[in-house]
């Protein structure tokens, strides 16, 4: 589903009772929902220059990343200071509001990367960022972790948009986290994928259970995305997300996420490494 954001809405930066409601139900129905025109097109173009020229060096050193570790598929992090930080990013308050009315107070977020797809790049193998909790129910257990995703521009097949499988969420692998030929093709005669298309200013807001594969980008441009993943409280928390200290203000103090943030104004590593760290610590690659 994809719900397109009104004027009021916009100029209030909160969904309507019918539209949060569409959202939470899209997610716990399908797997996923997108919400339109959300973000602000100059951050984002803010952000195209510099993420383009850190891709070329992970490009250059091979650095490939995500699911199967495929060419042309690069885990790449935004950079994590001034002017690269937006508060319609980091803390949406659409996302938010979407995220929290389905997990509920306390949700932090546990994750800043992101997945970067070149041109040239091959299909990756169908799977799941995360396994249910408990994977031998009867009943697929509510949602506790939901990822939010951000382009950069215009997201369409030709430039790979990655293909989601409605409803997958609420299905057991046992465990697993790939989906195997035999697997695929049953659920394919039932409910077939769709592509996760959006324009420029929207983001996507997945559970981690959902089948989902990224898909060969055709186009001669580098395409980014930007993800977050907001987890229950109850969930264990790995280490805190560094961020600069000048961006510190983009993190708003009041509302219901739990940014996870911790600043500095030492030098970040951040392009080679799955978290930021300050650059004077040591760094387990």
């Amino acid at each position: 589903m994809e719900i397109a954001i009104s004027s009021s809405e916009r100029s209030a930066e909160q969904l309507s009772a019918a539209n949060l409601q569409r959202a939470v139900q899209a997610v716990l129905h399908d797997g996923y929902v997108i919400l339109r025109d959300v973000i602000d097109p100059d951050h984002l173009d803010g952000l195209l220059p510099r993420m383009t020229a850190d891709s070329r060096r992970l490009i250059a050193s091979e650095k490939w990343g995500g699911a199967g570790r495929l060419p042309g598929h690069l885990q790449q992090a935004p950079p994590p200071f001034a002017p690269f930080v937006f508060r319609d990013i980091v803390a949406n308050p659409f996302a938010v509001q979407v995220t929290h009315g389905i997990l509920g107070e306390g949700l932090y977020n546990r994750f800043y990367n992101g997945n970067t797809n070149c041109p040239g790049s091959q299909m990756q193998p169908l799977h799941t960022d995360a396994a249910p909790l408990w994977p031998n129910l009867e009943t697929a257990h509510p949602p506790v972790s939901l990822v939010v995703n951000v382009s950069l521009v215009d997201v369409t097949e030709d430039n790979g948009s990655t293909e989601l499988w409605p409803g997958t969420h609420l299905l057991s692998l046992g465990g697993a986290r790939r989906v195997d030929i035999e697997t695929e093709t049953q659920r394919r005669a039932e409910v077939p994928p769709v592509r996760a298309n959006t324009a420029k200013g929207s983001l996507v807001i997945r559970d981690t259970r959902l089948w989902h594969r990224g898909m060969p980008n055709l186009s001669n441009q580098i395409r980014h995305m930007i993800a977050m993943v907001h987890n229950i409280h109850w969930m264990a928390r790995p280490d805190r997300l560094w961020f600069d200290i000048d961006c510190q203000s983009e993190f708003p103090q009041n509302g219901p996420l739990d940014h996870n943030a911790q600043f500095t104004d030492d030098p970040l590593d951040y392009l080679f490494v799955r978290y930021a760290h300050p650059a004077k610590q040591e760094i387990d690659q």
